[in-house]
């Protein structure tokens, strides 16, 4: 499932650089440039990040942000300033965002975050205990289970059968599995990826050659499928 991120901004050139490099993450990403439709927007649809700025036409940021929790949304909200002042990151963050990044910024710095903070959401919303197929993953203990039998993984291994079960549906790119479980950066030539693959699915799949959810995506990277 490709991850929906709203930016409002009003300034043309940010909200069209970021726009066009969070979809070459892979990101599915809307925009709008005035506070009041960014409310109807981020209030109306369902995103998994909001990327807000404070100074906006019609509505400020802090006002959109303390809209949207009074109406019970409670999707994780970003925001960005050109004021970097101590009390504008206390009064965003007690209007209810989740972070807080000043202008001007780097895009790496706000990629990593902005990553960081969807982890943490996903983890919050994902199941102490997972099942497909014969196996049974329980992520608050580190243990895994098939056909009642305890499974060792190696903690890289257990890792990324996390990240792959959190975004699961979802096709993943090799490179951000690699950036977001090992933490490389840039373009890594490694077979590690296809070595811990190959190892899960020796130890979870029925049938290692066929596997029905450590799937390939030719020429992309892999794609996990919790169905039968």
């Amino acid at each position: 499932m490709t991850r929906r991120i709203l930016i409002i901004e009003d300034e043309p050139g940010l909200r069209l650089t970021l726009t066009d490099r969070l979809r070459a993450e892979g990101f599915d990403v809307s925009s709008e440039a005035d506070g009041y439709r960014g409310f109807e927007r981020a209030a109306g649809a369902g995103f998994d990040l909001i990327i807000l700025d404070v100074m906006l036409p019609n509505l400020s940021g802090f006002e959109v942000c303390r809209r949207l929790r009074e109406r019970g949304v409670s999707t994780p909200v970003f925001m960005l300033s050109a004021r970097d002042q101590v009390v504008d990151k206390v009064a965003g963050l007690q209007f209810g965002a989740d972070d807080y990044l000043a202008k001007p910024f780097e895009f790496s710095e706000l990629l990593a975050r902005v990553q960081a903070l969807l982890r943490r959401v996903a983890a919050q919303s994902a199941p102490a205990v997972f099942r497909f197929g014969s196996v049974e993953v329980d992520f608050r203990r580190t243990e895994v289970l098939r056909d009642g039998q305890p499974v060792q993984l190696s903690a890289r291994e257990f890792q990324l059968l996390r990240y792959m079960v959190e975004h699961r549906d979802e096709t993943l790119a090799r490179e951000r599995l690699l950036r977001e479980v090992w933490e490389y950066s840039g373009a890594a030539e490694t077979r590690t990826l296809d070595v811990h693959v190959g190892s899960l699915r020796q130890k979870l799949e029925d049938n290692p050659r066929n596997p029905a959810h450590i799937l390939t995506v030719r020429g992309v990277g892999y794609r996990f499928n919790a169905q039968q």
